[in-house]
């Protein structure tokens, strides 16, 4: 489940487990983090982990340890080592703990908040420290051998092992998977390669089938293909554009004709819907996008572009749901009233109040 730090919103991991879990609260979350059930790691990216799934990091630490790049690494062997050896000594430490103590022998600079807060990023990925803790976005860390707990299996996965975890967690999440996904952002051929084997060798059992979409291989599991699901009432779910439900946009478009990217990274002139759309769920199919903030200083929840690109047919049934969904999702944001400010064409009709 993907962290991130935009907060227009409330963040997407909160967002992303308070869509699918009744009465969640923040608190939750922070919980499970003291209790040691969920790790930080880089998966697709920065992300909660079951720490079930520990030994599956493994590779990615080891080979960031034997010098594989990363973003915002240090370069300073020697603050490695200092924060190493205070951590060790001292305890769970966070980076402001640690910034301005510069030691004797050690570069001007060192010890300030930046260079501290890169040395702690890299130190976690190549897997010497662990985030033990979180205030909002500060982060308490441990040293990993204290932090993992004595029951969770740490033997290194083999690249097959990996292969076949990874499809695992790719039927499971999705029931339908394409290479491409599986192995996204993994930058290692022959990983690619071994998950290709894997999938041939379940078509081959009769385990697994081929199934062609547009113009795209995907594959599922027969017995999955052959069971039928009863549709209850039909909600609207506002989804984080960070939810795993979407963040393959190839597969979004592919699988459900859903042209979906998230445009707070692209420059403003060239935004074709909003700073931060959140796809909108109704029932088994996505049927638009709102950008949203939330305004929580007046209690105002701002709707500012309510794009519909695929109205339903009985579109009352739907606007009712919406409703009712875009006031649960203002009141999670202590937002007592709801503003939308412009429609689609799609839906010039629409009525909130």
């Amino acid at each position: 489940m993907q962290i991130d730090a935009i907060s227009v919103i409330n963040r997407a991991h909160f967002h992303t487990l308070w869509t699918r879990v009744p009465g969640f609260r923040t608190a939750h979350l922070e919980q499970l983090v003291r209790e040691a059930k969920v790790f930080e790691y880089w998966f697709h990216a920065a992300s909660y982990l079951p720490f079930r799934d520990f030994r599956y990091s493994l590779p990615r630490m080891h080979a960031l340890k034997r010098g594989m790049r990363h973003w915002g690494i240090s370069e300073e062997p020697r603050l490695l080592k200092d924060i190493l050896d205070r951590i060790r000594i001292e305890g769970p430490l966070k980076a402001r703990q640690l910034s301005g103590a510069r030691r004797e022998g050690s570069s001007p600079g060192w010890w300030n908040f930046g260079p501290v807060k890169r040395a702690l990023a890299q130190l976690q990925m190549q897997g010497d420290l662990l985030v033990v803790a979180r205030d909002g976005f500060e982060k308490t860390y441990d040293l990993i051998e204290r932090a993992v707990p004595t029951d969770v299996d740490t033997r290194m996965p083999t690249r097959v092992e990996l292969a076949e975890h990874l499809v695992a967690l790719a039927l499971q999440a999705h029931g339908i998977l394409g290479v491409s996904e599986v192995v996204h952002l993994r930058k290692d051929p022959a990983l690619r390669r071994t998950v290709q084997e894997i999938l041939r060798e379940r078509e081959g059992s009769g385990e697994l089938v081929r199934l062609q979409i547009s113009g795209s291989d995907y594959f599922a599991q027969a017995s999955a293909l052959e069971s039928t699901v009863k549709m209850g009432r039909r909600q609207v779910s506002l989804l984080s554009p960070f939810d795993n439900a979407l963040i393959h946009r190839r597969r979004t478009l592919n699988i459900h004709g859903f042209d979906y990217a998230l445009e707070c990274y692209v420059q403003e002139s060239k935004r074709q819907f909003g700073y931060f759309c959140l796809p909108i769920l109704f029932g088994d199919g996505f049927v638009g996008r709102a950008d949203c903030k939330a305004h929580r200083e007046v209690g105002m929840f701002e709707v500012k572009h309510l794009h519909i690109e695929h109205p339903p047919k009985d579109f009352d049934r739907f606007r009712e749901a919406f409703r009712r969904s875009l006031k649960r999702f203002a009141d999670w944001h202590n937002c007592s009233q709801i503003r939308i400010v412009h429609t689609s064409p799609k839906c010039r009709s629409f009525n909130i109040v």
